[in-house]
């Protein structure tokens, strides 16, 4: 890594632990409207970038945090590689430490995992100036707890990715995306059921009207799979390519650029819950409010609702609930935490973050 800007990286820190001051760690800035609103002064980390080292035969790519998204996928894509769990950008700026802080996934996360299932290793610079290392460049690496997994989806509370590594698999040779005019119960049913089978799913998503099912891998493969499956094939006119206007619609989808996401109306609820789950009985969940991801186990809803009843929802059906976009910024934007569960994350923030100055606040209020 550059050594001058690791060094006044590390000397800000220890400068604004000394006096308390508190830090909002910055790259790209697309992901800043997730979490709560917090007071503190900008941590510019985006000029730390670069790819590390790549290795196709290994399937690992290591890259300093501030390193472009698009870059990386750009070098993956040269190789006929990709990052798996399809994480949405939500803009040109985006970075990879961004991408890994943030914690999401896209359509494929239940079929290829979650963002966390691809970190091996990370540098990370502590809240007392401090670079730390974990993990490596094998899947099998670590002796005891996963510290690299721990730092995804912390949101920068817990330290700043100066460098990840992860996990790439070779893009699929084939790929097809079929869909069916049903209801958002059926489609759960059905996904649920495809899901027992040895079908080669990537993203299955119903948009209020209709479901998506998208194949991917081997051609005789998809063929197979779409033949038993049916359904009718995406294209955006019959003398298209289908293949594109798939692959338009499930960017769209992960980059919630589609016209549920797009439109004005009330808060986004990102409501997890088993796949299984009927379609969940809160004000304003009806037909053309609630976006179905993930084969059922992802809701997205947009509702009006009373934080407080759009949480019980989830519960019950066994899940958890975060407020997305909109909304009071300045509550709980993540699903509260059980007493146990905080302590937890309490005793965590002080081990990495002892004078408490990375996003102070931005998950949970005091942590």
């Amino acid at each position: 890594m550059d050594a001058d800007l690791s060094v006044q990286l590390c000397e800000r820190v220890r400068a604004a632990a000394a006096d308390g001051t508190p830090l909002a760690v910055t790259g790209g800035g697309t992901k800043a409207f997730l979490g709560r609103v917090t007071q503190a002064e900008r941590f510019d980390v985006a000029g730390h970038r670069g790819i590390v080292s790549y290795e196709p035969t290994e399937l690992v790519l290591s890259a300093r945090g501030g390193t472009l998204l698009a870059e990386v996928e750009a070098a993956l894509a040269e190789r006929g590689q990709m990052l798996a769990f399809e994480p949405p950008a939500f803009g040109e700026t985006a970075t990879i430490g961004g991408t890994v802080a943030a914690g999401l996934s896209g359509p494929a996360r239940p079929y290829a995992g979650a963002a966390r299932d691809f970190m091996l290793g990370t540098r990370v610079l502590n809240g007392k100036g401090e670079v730390l290392r974990f993990g490596g460049e094998v899947m099998k690496n670590v002796a005891g707890y996963d510290v690299s997994r721990l730092m995804t989806g912390a949101c920068g509370t817990l330290g700043v990715l100066l460098e990840v590594s992860l996990k790439v698999l070779p893009r699929p040779t084939a790929e097809r995306t079929v869909t069916f005019d049903t209801s958002a119960a059926e489609a759960i049913a059905q996904c649920n059921a495809w899901a027992a089978k040895p079908l080669p799913l990537t993203g299955a998503c119903h948009d209020g009207e209709r479901l998506f099912v998208r194949l991917a891998g081997t051609r005789s493969g998809v063929d197979a799979a779409a033949r038993e499956i049916g359904g009718d094939s995406v294209s955006d006119t019959p003398d298209q390519d289908p293949v594109a206007g798939s692959n338009r619609w499930w960017a769209a989808l992960r980059e919630q650029t589609l016209p549920f996401f797009t439109r004005e109306g009330p808060p986004l609820w990102r409501l997890s819950v088993p796949p299984g789950a009927a379609p969940l009985n809160i004000a304003g969940d009806i037909t053309g409010d609630t976006l179905v991801d993930w084969g059922g186990a992802l809701r997205w809803l947009r509702t009006a609702a009373p934080a407080v009843e759009v949480r019980a929802a989830a519960e019950r059906a066994g899940g958890h609930a975060m407020l997305f976009r909109g909304g009071d910024r300045t509550g709980e934007v993540f699903h509260p935490l059980a007493p146990v569960v905080r302590t937890l994350h309490e005793r965590l923030k002080t081990a990495f973050d002892p004078a408490g100055i990375f996003n102070p606040g931005r998950m949970y209020e005091g942590i």
